[in-house]
């Protein structure tokens, strides 16, 4: 049985993107400097997109380890349910700094 391969992220780069026409002239430096920013500044916001998932995903975690009850160790919990409290306004804060960085 094999393993399904996950989809690749097709997301464009910019509104400016374009295919690569093979009739153009090829581009100059300071072109190809300004498309390999603007690639290298989207990488960055899906990167951090990532992370601000992962932090929500790590408060659902931690939100259930707080309220697992004895099953858990008490210092455990007690760190989980810190950590419940202030991934979500870490998440909010990288997701805000993103928004208000120009692409």
């Amino acid at each position: 049985m094999s393993e399904q391969t996950p989809k690749p992220d097709l997301r464009l780069i910019q509104a400016e993107a374009e295919v690569y026409d093979l009739m153009k002239a090829p581009e100059t430096t300071a072109e190809r400097v300004k498309r390999l920013q603007m690639e290298a500044r989207s990488l960055a916001v899906e990167q951090v997109e990532a992370l601000e998932k992962v932090l929500m995903d790590a408060t659902a975690m931690a939100r259930e380890i707080a309220e697992g009850g004895d099953a858990y160790p008490v210092g455990a919990r007690e760190l989980a349910g810190r950590l419940a409290q202030d991934l979500p306004a870490k998440a909010e804060t990288l997701k805000a700094i993103v928004l208000k960085t120009p692409h």
